[in-house]
């Protein structure tokens, strides 16, 4: 059987070779942060800063640790306001 030379292309491409993608660096660590649209998402998650759900069709942002450390397991999806506010809520309170 001849071989084909064909490249197959991805069903996904990996969160790391997004082009929405950047790095950030804050006190709680090195981040890599993805930002998905709406019109990309099929699926609820829940956001670990307010514990309320992020319903299928609403931007959020996916995060995860920096550098080879952080895994599929490790990432989050986050409201973009609850990411940009996660290091100043106070300990115990509401999340």
């Amino acid at each position: 059987m001849p071989r084909s030379n064909r490249h197959r292309r991805p069903d996904h491409l990996p969160l790391r070779s997004a082009a929405a993608t950047r790095s950030e660096s804050a006190p709680d660590g090195d981040w890599v942060v993805r930002s998905v649209p709406g019109s990309s998402t099929t699926k609820d998650y829940r956001c670990p800063g307010c514990d309320q759900l992020i319903t299928a069709g609403t931007g959020h942002l996916v995060t995860w640790p920096a550098g080879e450390h952080g895994s599929v397991a490790d990432r989050r999806h986050w409201h973009s306001g609850c990411w940009a506010h996660r290091l100043h809520r106070r300990p115990g309170g509401r999340r």
